[in-house]
């Protein structure tokens, strides 16, 4: 897969990098030479999430990227401005964005509650804004700017409203955001698309709160997300924008057919993610 320095002196933004689809995205970037700033609030240690910026860091050293860890909640606009304001200085540019950051919910209206409605809006919707914002200064210097977002194809079949529509809502609006920035930025040669996954992915997410262990065993590694993600920072940002991926469309395009080895439990039947 590619040149081991591809991305050697290229700045990811990354939020919510300390665990999961974030982290492996910045693991696979780190081993192609990229610099990682992990903006995400996990300063210490959740046995049920596990990790934090500073172990995140340490396995990307340990991959061979650079890394510089700052604590950041998208909710509040101050630390927003503050991690860019750090990273950036640490490294002296920003080239990407990812906005992998979010919360879910999957109730429907009844039983969702009204702080949980306003946390997914906040982090999903407005945090990906914000976030998006202040790196902008930032990609309009940058040789190949990328905006990578982490949600879905847009699918206004009732049956991704009717069970959970405060959480479809707000990764939809993350969707339309990526439509709209591509737009925006098209003149100034920043590329913004989103990326999502075809099947459940392992994560603490899937294990905690949508079907624990059974559910991971039919789940992929991060890695294909991860493994996605870096093609599309490899392509020209002039020419690949406004794309709502999927990870296996980008693998395909890139000449992989075969997935197996992504697959968390070989020979298991997998689970379509949500949206698809």
């Amino acid at each position: 897969m590619a040149a081991a320095g591809a991305f050697q002196g290229k700045t990811f933004f990354i939020t919510g990098a300390s665990r999961g689809i974030g982290k492996a995205i910045a693991l696979r970037l780190a081993r192609a030479g990229a610099n990682i700033i992990i903006a995400a609030k996990s300063v210490t240690e959740n046995p049920k999430l596990g990790g934090t910026i500073y172990s995140a860091a340490e396995e990307i050293e340990a991959a061979g990227g650079k890394a510089f860890a700052v604590p950041c909640d998208i909710r509040d606009e101050a630390q927003i401005i503050e991690a860019v304001a750090q990273g950036a200085a640490h490294f002296g540019s920003i080239d990407a964005l990812v906005n992998n950051a979010s919360a879910i919910s999957l109730t429907n209206t009844e039983a969702t509650e009204a702080k949980r409605f306003d946390l997914m809006h906040d982090i999903n919707v407005r945090g990906t804004f914000l976030v998006t914002k202040y790196c902008l200064p930032w990609l309009q210097r940058a040789g190949n700017p990328h905006i990578l977002t982490h949600s879905p194809p847009i699918n206004l079949d009732p049956r991704w409203l009717s069970p959970h529509v405060a959480y479809t809502l707000s990764k939809y609006n993350m969707s339309l955001l990526t439509l709209g920035w591509s737009a925006e930025f098209r003149k100034q040669g920043i590329a913004a698309n989103a990326l999502w996954p075809a099947t459940t992915i392992a994560t603490a997410a899937v294990q905690n709160l949508l079907g624990g262990n059974a559910l991971a065993q039919r789940s992929r590694k991060p890695e294909i997300v991860a493994d996605a993600a870096y093609f599309i920072f490899l392509r020209t940002a002039a020419s690949c924008s406004g794309n709502l991926f999927t990870d296996e469309e980008v693998l395909r395009s890139e000449g992989f057919d075969d997935f197996s080895a992504y697959a968390v439990m070989p020979g298991a039947a997998l689970q379509r993610d949500l949206f698809l």
